[in-house]
């Protein structure tokens, strides 16, 4: 009898330990979704200086495309500015292209030390966009969050 007590036990703690392993992976699924929206709305641009616009942009460096940021130092003086400050004062043309280029959609100008972004303020038009843009972002995040509930519910239910 002891002997199948103790089966009992170990079969009841490894279900436990299934159980937990399940729901952990399902809380990881659904926080990886939220730190993807949350990445999402930081390259939002909003009215408001913020370097992480500039990720998407890509510099034609020395035979290779390379982020923006492994040529240049980025960097936000104020509010509604971007100062680009090249480490090779032969990538000037090269950024300003890649700016230009990019979907960021802001002209740069260029003072011969420093690539400035000025950010435009917001036009009631681009806010109704940034308000379509971020729902889009927000129900991609709970359609990812609903599917891993329904992932976690269906695990279990197989599992009983």
């Amino acid at each position: 009898m002891a002997g199948k007590n103790h089966i009992k036990y170990n079969l009841k703690t490894d279900i436990m330990l299934d159980v937990k392993a399940c729901l952990n992976e399902c809380e990881e699924m659904m926080e990886m979704a939220v730190m993807h929206l949350e990445d999402e709305f930081s390259h939002i641009r909003a009215g408001k200086a913020n370097i992480h616009i500039l990720d998407c942009v890509r510099v034609h460096s020395y035979g290779s495309e390379v982020p923006l940021n492994n040529v240049a130092t980025i960097t936000t003086p104020d509010m509604r500015t971007i100062a680009i400050k090249p480490w090779d004062k032969s990538m000037f043309s090269a950024i300003e292209k890649a700016i230009i280029d990019s979907p960021v959609g802001i002209m740069p100008a260029n003072n011969g030390e420093v690539i400035i972004i000025a950010i435009p303020p917001l036009t009631g038009e681009r806010r109704q966009q940034l308000v379509k843009q971020c729902a889009k972002e927000m129900e991609t995040a709970k359609i990812s969050i609903r599917n891993a509930r329904r992932y976690g519910i269906d695990t279990l239910k197989k599992a009983v």
